[in-house]
């Protein structure tokens, strides 16, 4: 199995989760299938931990992805680290268990996520996973400018307080609102806090794209897997499509 090349024209292609298609979600494995690909960038997910450390997961809890259901948000970070993820990996079975100890199957951290993407020279695409306080955000922010990789990461979140915060800390940097739909009161809000627009692939219109371009706003949208929809999006224009298995 492999992934599905598509027709893209201008429009950027995202991982997301990694290469989720082809190896478990928001793994190491997933970030480095993704890294040996051509997409323009990786997409993950971050919560912070009950010890403030960050971590790479998208659920608020780990059962669908790994053997032991935790919550992470009100976890340790050594707990979090002990849990092995699910291999989804097709030549194994998706969702199978993997007996021997894998470290490449744990729940990853952020530098490791990170460290990942500046090895391929990927863009990082972070989304802040539920309502950071603005301490977190601004660690965040201060950790991966320690990795020396600010310039390179996008920050998207469906919390616009997540957003507003992100953007008083960073005036020049790629911010994305995330959002299932699209109305003038988002609209409004992405010109306020210059942010551009993340939505639900099938809640956009090539009106909405032309929209959102006359005003200056580039459109990612999630998670488009059909070569027919991703090329349609594609021929209207549409900035980057988020994927779990298009090339």
């Amino acid at each position: 199995m492999d992934t599905i090349r598509i027709n893209k024209g201008h429009t950027r292609l995202i991982a997301h989760r990694g290469l989720s298609g082809l190896e478990t979600e928001n793994s190491i494995p997933a970030f480095v299938a993704a890294g040996n690909r051509s997409y323009y960038g990786v997409e993950t997910d971050t919560h912070v931990t009950r010890d403030g450390r960050f971590i790479i997961l998208h659920d608020d809890t780990t059962g669908r992805v790994a053997q032991d259901d935790i919550h992470v948000e009100s976890s340790g970070y050594g707990l979090v680290r002990k849990i092995q993820l699910k291999d989804m990996c097709p030549a194994a079975g998706a969702g199978s268990w993997i007996l021997e100890d894998r470290q490449d199957l744990i729940i990853p951290n952020l530098e490791e996520y990170i460290r990942i993407c500046q090895k391929y020279r990927k863009v990082c695409v972070l989304e802040l996973k539920n309502r950071f306080l603005p301490e977190d955000t601004l660690r965040l922010v201060e950790d991966i400018r320690s990795l020396g990789y600010l310039d390179h990461v996008v920050f998207i979140s469906f919390s616009l307080d997540n957003m507003i915060c992100l953007r008083e800390l960073l005036p020049g940097q790629e911010l994305y609102y995330l959002t299932g739909e699209y109305n003038t009161k988002i609209l409004e809000a992405l010109k306020q806090y210059r942010l551009g627009l993340d939505i639900y692939h099938k809640a956009l219109t090539k009106e909405i794209i032309e929209e959102l371009h006359g005003h200056g706003i580039l459109v990612n949208c999630w998670t488009c897997d059909s070569r027919e929809d991703a090329e349609r999006l594609a021929s209207w224009g549409v900035d980057f499509i988020t994927t779990n298995i298009l090339e």
